[in-house]
Parts: C-alpha cells; structure tokens; sequence
C-alpha cells in the first residue's frame, strides 16, 4: 500500500505556503520582509497607479490576485464561474487614490483569509478540485508577487 498523507497534513503545507506568499517569510521560497502584504505595504497609492508602459499598473496586479482568488475559491466548491472575465480588471483598473488603494488592499486580505479558513475544513474536501484550486493560488499569488516586486524596482529607478 502506497503512503499517503493525511489531508489535513497538506492542508498545513498550503497553510505555510499562503503564509509565506502573502503575510510573513518563514524561508521556504521568499526573503525576508517580501511576502505581498509586506511589499504592498511600501507602496503609495501614487506608484500603484504608475503605469508601465503598456503594462499594468501594480494596482491592477493586487485588484487581478484578489479577483483570482475568489474565482478560485469558487471553483474550489463547484459555484458558478460564468461571471469570469479575465479582460475586464485589466481594461479598467488604472489609477488609484489612496482611499481606493486601501480598500483594494483590505478586500485582498479579507478574501485571503477567508480562503486561508477553508483550510480548517478540508476533511471535507473532495479532492483535486480542491488541491489544484489552491495549488493555483499559490502558484499565480506567488507570480504576481514577483512582478509587483519587478514593478517597484523600476519605479525606484
């Protein structure tokens, strides 16, 4: 019989991950003070509407990850994704004022956590619709991360 590992074990290891992606380095991928709730805290609702060219703007990248994630989560449990519209943040998201950029950053932390709390339920998980939906968000949460990351060195130089 092949080894397996108790779900609420992986769930621990997404639980780590998450935490390292978003709040706070623990060393497994990240340095330290570069998790994304630790790099938005650095910028000014200025540089988040900085464009980049032809590029997004850093505030469309958090309004992009906090859309994800719920997308995700909604995947996770089988709702209905006919709303999606990947085009739609990164047509209209541009600018910021600094009201907008905390409450972008706040609806980001809520939906993380929310999404950090199904972790405390997956004995009831089914399955792969469940792993692969937040393997997703680790993996697309970390890439967005690091072009936020790329973005702020240009806008310091």
């Amino acid at each position: 019989m092949p080894n397996q590992i108790p779900v609420t074990e992986v769930a621990n290891g997404f639980r780590f991950l998450l935490t390292e992606t978003f709040e706070s380095v623990s060393g497994a991928y990240l340095d330290r003070g570069t998790s994304l709730f630790e790099t938005l805290a650095q910028i000014s609702a200025e540089q988040a509407s900085q464009p980049m060219g032809d590029c997004a703007s850093i505030a469309a990248h958090v309004a992009h990850t906090q859309y994800y994630l719920r997308v995700l989560e909604d995947r996770m449990f089988g709702r209905d994704l006919s709303y999606v519209n990947w085009d739609k943040i990164w047509a209209e998201v541009r600018g910021v004022d600094a009201a907008a950029w905390e409450a972008m950053i706040a609806d980001l932390r809520s939906t993380y956590e929310r999404i950090k709390g199904h972790l405390d339920a997956a004995e009831d998980w089914e399955g792969i619709r469940e792993l692969s939906s937040l393997l997703g968000i680790i993996a697309h949460s970390a890439y967005h991360l690091g072009e936020i990351r790329q973005m702020m060195c240009r806008l310091e130089s």
